[in-house]
């Protein structure tokens, strides 16, 4: 797991502008616009997220549209499914345990 990846992400900027691009690859000046934020502010969040991979720029003409790279979310999403696999297995048992103690208490 990438700890550059989780360090873009800790800014609520820089989150918010991948929850934006979840939906569709957007300029940076409707990224700005939509977020309330300036644009050498929003280039800065945008440099950092693809300097990460999270981002990626393409060139249309004289704007830069800017699309989320799946890869660095997937990989996220697998380290995360250890975890959750570990905690479901946890409620299992704790459902497992809790269903005993009042078939316990019921009879």
């Amino acid at each position: 797991m990438n700890v550059q990846t989780f360090s873009a992400l800790a800014e609520p900027n820089r989150l918010a502008i991948v929850d934006l691009l979840l939906d569709e690859p957007l300029p940076v000046g409707e990224i700005a616009g939509k977020l309330n934020l300036n644009q050498p502010q929003t280039s800065k969040h945008l440099r950092v997220l693809s300097e990460a991979g999270i981002v990626e720029v393409q060139p249309l003409a004289n704007r830069r549209i800017y699309k989320l790279r799946p890869e660095p979310l997937q990989e996220m999403d697998q380290w995360l499914d250890s975890y959750r696999r570990m905690w479901e297995s946890r409620m299992d048992r704790l459902e497992d345990y809790l269903n005993g103690l009042h078939e316990k208490n019921s009879g």
